[in-house]
């Protein structure tokens, strides 16, 4: 069952202090079973981390986050993966007008809003860190969508030349008609998805195994986001996985990032991530294994670290020869909106370990930036080198 998309998180998850004794309580039975009672509220969470090695804020120090990211802005990262639309359409509020033709609401749009989606949401959240250049490698349909969506891109710090626009595919697409609701606040209804469900041509799947290569050889690191659940109907097929074999195998050294949501088990290079039911999925580990067993089949399965992102619980992390860690996430309060959340955990690790970073270093860097991007409400968030400072230093 996937959470709701809004919910509120209590403060009580991660208190940030002690509570001092109230001016008003003179009894100090009183004042003792206050403690007492706050101290079991904390305590709750932990009970159920089924003893995992925990890490507390303190794996990164304030020094060591501005070193990382000042490292930003010289970085290239080159990414590889389905680029989408995300088309909003803003009704006009109050508007009712029924078609002639078929007796059903017209909508009334007033506004249209796009921004770059799936792989999109990565390159906004790197850029917002400051990251000087992105370079994705991608296939859109040579289509008024595709035109929106370059549109949008170069307004980001990316080189657009490695973008395939194909006359026989449709750019994919997730248009989103908004109404508003008496309150103010926006609700989406029914989504409209567009795109080809088909595998790519044999003549564009060989053009972008040529393009991931010559990315990878001139990027500092990789970022592969197979985002689709049809096989080989997108971007990250099984000739893009046999070419990044072949390139791990001759630069081992160099980063791949690998974020699939179904085929993370079918990657055998690189340092992969997936969320709790995606790392379970993967065919590697044994059938109801716990998640940490997973996560380390993964991790030796590849001889890389392996992350697995636990929603309010942090980031577990997984490495040969180590037992797998959990770094605790970031604490919040307030209403949050998760959309995007996985996104934003991968362009803080990323841009991590390209900074030199520990791997349970890089694990506390995608928490903060995951943490200010679940409080932006109604939109896929991102987080500024501001941003992750000011967090760092709150909480």
């Amino acid at each position: 069952m996937k959470p709701p998309k809004h919910f509120r998180v209590s403060a009580a998850f991660v208190p940030r202090s002690v509570p001092r004794r109230p001016a008003d309580c003179t009894s100090p039975e009183l004042f003792a079973a206050a403690i007492l009672v706050r101290l079991l509220i904390c305590l709750a969470p932990a009970a159920t981390q089924t003893g995992l090695p925990r890490r507390k804020r303190t794996v990164i120090s304030h020094e060591r986050l501005e070193a990382i990211l000042r490292t930003l802005p010289r970085l290239t990262i080159g990414l590889v993966g389905v680029l989408f639309l995300d088309r909003y359409l803003h009704l006009v509020p109050g508007s009712s007008e029924q078609s002639i033709e078929t007796g059903l609401e017209a909508y009334q749009i007033d506004r249209v809003r796009n921004s770059p989606g799936a792989l999109g949401t990565v390159l906004n959240n790197l850029a917002a860190l400051g990251v000087g250049l992105l370079v994705p490698v991608t296939a859109i349909g040579d289509d008024g969508h595709g035109y929106d969506l370059l549109k949008e891109i170069r307004k980001l710090p990316v080189d657009p030349a490695h973008v395939l626009c194909l006359p026989d595919r449709l750019t994919p697409t997730y248009t989103k008609p908004l109404r508003q609701a008496p309150n103010g606040q926006w609700h989406e209804l029914n989504r409209i998805d567009v795109r080809t469900r088909g595998p790519l041509s044999e003549a564009a799947t060989g053009e972008l195994c040529r393009r991931v290569e010559q990315v990878f050889r001139t990027s500092d690191g990789l970022i592969v986001l197979d985002q689709l659940v049809d096989e080989d109907c997108g971007v990250v097929n099984s000739a893009v996985r046999a070419t990044l074999e072949r390139l791990a195998s001759e630069q081992p050294n160099k980063l791949i990032y690998v974020d699939s949501r179904r085929f993370l088990g079918k990657f055998s290079v690189g340092v992969l991530k997936g969320n709790r039911s995606e790392v379970v999925g993967a065919p590697t580990a044994e059938d109801d294994a716990p998640i940490d067993q997973s996560l380390d089949a993964l991790s030796r399965k590849t001889g890389r670290p392996a992350f697995c992102t636990m929603g309010e619980r942090g980031i577990l992390v997984a490495r040969p020869g180590h037992e797998p860690t959990l770094v605790s996430a970031t604490a919040v309060s307030g209403p949050i909106d998760i959309v995007g959340a996985g996104d934003a955990a991968t362009s803080g690790i990323v841009t991590a370990l390209l900074s030199g970073a520990t791997e349970l270093e890089a694990a506390a860097l995608g928490n903060l930036v995951a943490s200010i991007t679940i409080q932006q409400l109604g939109t896929t968030g991102t987080a500024t080198p501001e941003q992750v400072l000011a967090i760092w230093t709150d909480v």
